[in-house]
């Protein structure tokens, strides 16, 4: 049944989805080799046809975002168009962390609209001139894709703006997502005109791309690729109102590593990854991983820094110079807090005007001394919510100087045009403080800039009178929101709740009558981790993460799977291989006698399954396989033998190992064998109010009581808090019990506390030994199970001596995952069509003709 998230919705989407022109004719075709030009134009090809390329090809960085750093503008009188490269932008900036014989090249789009019949031109231009490949979108797309689902959806959720009226956001509209998945294929389709997937690291930038990793995975398997937030992520409660959730998610994780700006960021996507797609992170020497169908996705905790040498530039012009003197004329004699914000509902310049309005309330003796100079960037994008937004700062602002100001002076000066970095630089170099105070930001530089011009240059300190090489008048004092992404980074700066306004006006208090040894001590801790961080650090250590995850891309065999946005790559070890009806049914036939140990929950029974009890299909199949003589089939089980014994009372010949093997029992006639290992159970007495006490706190968990075991469930149980309670109760049992002849083991959802020396592996030994004497010794083992119990099987049988020579072995997990067995099932189903397979072979009359075969290579 087609869901209504559409996940195969567009497999990837087709151009003539929206109606749109298509983009004129492709690129001219880049030539990675001499000799050989790419094809950017295959249909599902991958990257294991592609073994032309040579390894000679000079190192190429792909950089792809929702614009390129080129400022473009038309001479009216030509007609001509003129380029030249963004200097402010990240993306040109970020070049510094490369080598130097690194080619970096841009895809994205440009700012200004192109007329169709001049796109050819300019994208053969741009790639000639800017290395810069142009994703022309069509007017109508770009401002759904854009404006629409970008700006008026995806921005306000990630601030944490849920769209509860459409007074405030827009709600979710399927054709806005549908142009954001058509603009993504567009962008995809450009990469593909430049790549070279076996070289070449594709790096993407921020929230407009989210789904691009995944066309760009099913083009190439093996594609080196990173994406980079720029935004926050907000918490799972937020995230999952939305309607496409899993198709992002999903998106991501076909990235080989995911970038964000602070920790909180990456454990809100880590717990969504948790919540709704069921995967569990681990740190893994120091990096934080997670297993997505054999591949290792690691993520990246950096905030990204600035470009110290375009500061410096600035500062060192002459018309720095001269506006800081025009500055300091105009506020002589007062003290100035500056801020610089876009006029954007989440910069919380509301606020700080409150903040601003309440200290010269409550300071009488600052009214006529201090002034907050507020710069206002102009919005990025359009709506209700902006105008608005700059309704109430100029109503407050108006309020604030109509309140307490003189003549000759304003308590705030307002500047809401367009201004110069140089002029910036010069406010920032005589601010006394700067506050940022947005209620929610993915990073912003702000501070980062102040500081750098604080610390100034020889031609400022000369501009403002500082004596040569006096490090002790450089000074800064900073006030940022906490709700930010550079606070963290910022441990000197006064951190505010910027809805707290007594508390943001108490702060500024403070940054203005702080005692100059402290500015300079707080500044000088600043200033040494802005300029090590700066923004070559920032995309020198991405990089470098980037080429240690994609290391290990050829050691691995890739199969795709899912369809359009479920999309996603298995990547498993040359030697774990999906088990293939046929090839085991070859060795069933050829063998005398055979043993099948087989667990139950999670591998005959769905681990997910409400009805624990075992289907008529599945008595019907073990029935099968124990009727035939050759065979001894085994159930080895966590479960009680009581329910085990109830459950499988109509298979006669079926053995059954209960409780890891503390129970044994051959057939149904057979009386139960318990282990002796263990016969004094004091150990339950102290176990067991420790797990009351845990199951009362942990909702959704529950106590199960064995003849040999206690184990607490917490499957039930938020998944998070669960995880941490487990962790707990864990290191709470091993130290109560140190003393007592039991093991503490975690499990899936579990934690169990059983007699020492009973495993399902010391099972298998037993009953494979047993055989051996009995001069009945197998030469066919299978074994099959789901999770980290039956790890012992799969060792166990590997590792008997048998006599007088080894069997043909199958050890079988359930999903794709690391373990020590070779071959593997995808799930429950699987297993029950290799064991019904089998059950026909045992059969005098084979059924070859109705037999249905699944084969490794049909996976591929």
């Amino acid at each position: 049944m087609v869901s209504r998230s559409y996940t195969s919705f567009l497999d990837v989407t087709s151009e003539d989805l929206l109606n749109f022109p298509q983009t004129p004719r492709t690129l001219p075709r880049v030539m990675m080799v001499p000799g050989i030009i790419s094809d950017g134009d295959g249909n599902g090809s991958n990257d294991e046809d592609l073994d032309v390329l040579s390894s000679k090809c000079r190192e190429k960085k792909i950089i792809v975002a929702n614009f390129l750093p080129l400022l473009a503008q038309k001479d009216l009188n030509t007609s001509k168009w003129c380029f030249r490269f963004d200097e402010d932008s990240l993306l040109l900036q970020l070049k510094d962390g490369f080598s130097s014989e690194t080619d970096v090249v841009y895809v994205g789009s440009l700012k200004v609209d192109v007329d169709t019949s001049e796109q050819e031109e300019v994208a053969e231009r741009l790639l000639a001139e800017f290395n810069c490949v142009p994703t022309f979108l069509h007017p109508e797309l770009h401002k759904k894709y854009y404006h629409g689902f970008c700006k008026q959806y995806l921005w306000p959720l990630f601030h944490y703006m849920l769209p509860m009226s459409p007074e405030h956001c827009n709600r979710f509209d399927r054709c806005l997502w549908q142009a954001y998945v058509s603009a993504n294929k567009i962008f995809a389709d450009k990469i593909m005109e430049v790549i070279n997937p076996e070289e070449d690291y594709v790096w993407i930038h921020d929230y407009h791309l989210m789904i691009l990793p995944t066309f760009l995975r099913k083009r190439f398997y093996r594609v080196k690729l990173g994406f980079f937030l720029h935004s926050p992520f907000p918490s799972s409660e937020i995230y999952r109102t939305l309607p496409v959730r899993d198709e992002i998610l999903k998106a991501l994780l076909n990235a080989d590593l995911v970038g964000f700006h602070t920790f909180d960021y990456a454990r809100h996507f880590l717990s969504c990854c948790s919540r709704m797609l069921g995967l569990d992170y681990e740190s893994k020497r120091g990096h934080i991983a997670l297993d997505y169908f054999g591949r290792t996705v690691y993520i990246k905790i950096l905030p990204v820094g600035i470009h110290m040498g375009q500061l410096e530039s600035a500062l060192n012009l002459p018309s720095t110079s001269i506006k800081i003197k025009e500055i300091q004329e105009q506020f002589k004699g007062r003290k100035m807090i500056l801020g610089v914000d876009d006029m954007d509902i989440f910069k919380g310049l509301s606020l700080k005007l409150l903040a601003v309005e309440h200290l010269l309330q409550h300071h009488e003796e600052m009214r006529g001394e201090l002034v907050l100079v507020q710069i206002v960037n102009p919005a990025r994008s359009t709506g209700k919510d902006v105008q608005e937004a700059k309704k109430e700062t100029y109503s407050i602002t108006n309020r604030i100087n109509a309140r307490f100001g003189l003549s000759g002076y304003e308590p705030v000066v307002l500047i809401d045009h367009p201004v110069p970095f140089y002029e910036k630089a010069a406010y920032y170099a005589l601010a006394e403080a700067c506050i940022v105070n947005a209620v929610r930001d993915g990073m912003n530089l702000i501070p980062y800039e102040y500081i750098v011009c604080r610390q100034g240059t020889p031609k400022i300190d000369e501009a403002l009178g500082i004596s040569s090489g006096s490090s002790s008048s450089h000074t800064s004092t900073l006030v940022v929101s906490e709700f930010i992404g550079c606070s963290p980074s910022l441990s000197g700066a006064i951190r505010v709740n910027p809805w707290d306004i007594d508390a943001v006006a108490d702060a500024l208090n403070i940054a203005i009558t702080m005692p100059n040894l402290e500015k300079q001590l707080r500044h000088e801790k600043h200033y040494r981790y802005v300029s090590s961080h700066d923004v070559a650090y920032w995309a020198r250590s991405f990089v470098q993460d980037l080429e240690r995850a994609c290391k290990d891309h050829y050691s691995k065999r890739c199969w795709s799977i899912g369809f359009g946005l479920s999309f996603r790559i298995v990547a498993l070890s040359p030697n774990f291989r999906k088990l293939s009806l046929d090839h085991i049914v070859k060795a069933y036939k050829r063998a005398n006698r055979r043993a099948m140990f087989l667990d139950y929950d999670g591998t005959v029974v769905p681990q997910t399954s409400i009805v624990k009890t075992p289907s008529p299909e599945v008595i019907s199949i073990l029935n099968d396989l124990c009727s035939d003589p050759k065979n001894t089939v085994f159930i080895v089980s966590g479960r009680g033998k009581n329910s085990l014994s109830d459950w499988f009372s109509q298979c006669q010949n079926l053995g059954i190992a209960a409780e890891h093997g503390y129970f044994i029992r051959w057939r149904q006639s057979s009386n139960w064998e318990s282990s002796h290992l263990l016969v004094d159970f004091d150990w339950k007495r102290i176990a067991d109010p420790v797990m009351q006490l845990y199951t009362e706190a942990t909702d959704g968990s529950y106590i199960e009581t064995k003849e040999s075991a206690l184990v607490w469930h917490y499957q039930d149980a938020d998944p998070d808090f669960g995880s941490c309670q487990a962790m707990e109760l864990l290191d709470h049992l091993e130290n109560v019990l140190a003393n007592e002849p039991v093991e503490v083991k975690r499990g899936n959802h579990i934690v169990e506390v059983k007699p020492q020396g009973v495993s399902k592996g010391l099972v298998t030994d037993k009953i494979l030994s047993t055989m051996i004497s009995d001069g009945k010794p197998p030469d066919f083992v299978m074994c099959i199970g789901d999770d980290r119990s039956d790890e012992d099987m799969f060792e166990s049988i590997s590792s008997t001596v048998y006599s007088p020579a080894p069997p043909e072995i199958f050890a079988c997990t359930v999903g794709q995952k690391p373990s020590k067995a070779r071959y593997y099932l995808d799930d429950c189903g699987d297993v029950l069509k290799l064991l019904q397979g089998l059950g026909r072979a045992s059969s005098i009359k084979p059924r070859s003709s109705t037999q249905i075969q699944f084969s490794f290579e049909s996976v591929a």
